[in-house]
């Protein structure tokens, strides 16, 4: 399934065709499904992975279904929310897809520090792609990863070029941006439904509209201690398998928080998120 609108959705069809099927509000269909179109109905199929956020009134959401990897897109202007991108990659890892960071707009003043500040803080435990939707600086090494993994989706707040950096990636779509300053020249996302895009080089691509927020589901605090990132840098091994890195004896994280090999900035952020659970 390639979009959904409401009431119906867009099939694309095993000769590559389209068809718009019909089908209830509840449905339960995302864009990503394999479906069997039966008459004037879709039939969905098993789902490889699902994508599930949490939004602030409570709701949980299917972002997505059948992705190999998830984009988690900030930029140098607005600037990257940790706590989505922490959030975002906890949730991919738990439904067994694999998150990456983009950080657009790196044609802008200052974004060199910035690059450095979110890699530090990922300690090298997200793959990274500085990328400009406007220039095409990086594109090209991040249509390539898209490629080899299969089916991603790009997620991430209005205003950090998640539509037009679909632009540069596949010539032609010409999804709709506006302005969001004049002096930067910057764009704000206006995609207001899912999408699937072949992009050309291979693989696929789903435009998502903005969200400020990205609510964990059905993660448990074990799940937790072993996806967030920026502890992949430690390679030292808890005393307790279990081991949630707070009181326990033996904690290797907490040993690499002394000795600075994470920053204490990372394990607040940790252990906030851990509160939450």
């Amino acid at each position: 399934m390639v979009s959904h609108l409401g009431i119906a959705v867009d099939v694309e069809l095993a000769d590559g065709t389209r068809q718009r099927v019909r089908v209830a509000r509840k449905s339960g269909i995302v864009v990503g499904d394999d479906v069997v179109v039966d008459g004037e109905r879709a039939l969905m199929q098993h789902r490889r992975t699902a994508l599930l956020r949490r939004s602030p009134g409570g709701g949980v959401h299917v972002v997505a279904a059948n992705l190999d990897v998830l984009g988690v897109v900030a930029a140098v202007d607005p600037p990257a929310r940790a706590g989505l991108v922490d959030r975002a990659a906890v949730a991919a890892r738990s439904a067994g897809i694999e998150p990456f960071l983009v950080i657009n707009k790196v044609d802008l003043d200052g974004a060199a520090d910035i690059v450095t500040a979110t890699s530090a803080r990922v300690a090298g435990d997200l793959r990274i792609f500085a990328v400009s939707a406007a220039s095409g600086e990086g594109t090209a090494a991040l249509a390539d990863f898209i490629a080899s993994r299969g089916r991603g989706a790009l997620v991430g707040p209005s205003g950090v070029g998640k539509s037009s950096l679909l632009n540069r990636l596949m010539p032609g779509t010409e999804l709709n941006v506006r302005t969001l300053s004049d002096a930067h020249g910057a764009g704000r996302h206006t995609t207001t439904v899912s999408t699937l895009h072949k992009l050309p080089g291979g693989g696929e691509l789903v435009d998502t509209p903005g969200i400020r927020e990205f609510g964990l589901v059905d993660v448990l605090k074990g799940d937790l201690a072993r996806f967030f990132p920026g502890f992949h840098v430690v390679d030292d091994a808890c005393r307790f398998r279990d081991c949630l890195h707070c009181d326990e004896p033996g904690c290797a994280i907490k040993v690499a928080v002394t000795s600075a090999r994470v920053p204490e900035a990372r394990y607040r952020a940790y252990l906030n998120l851990l509160a939450e659970l």
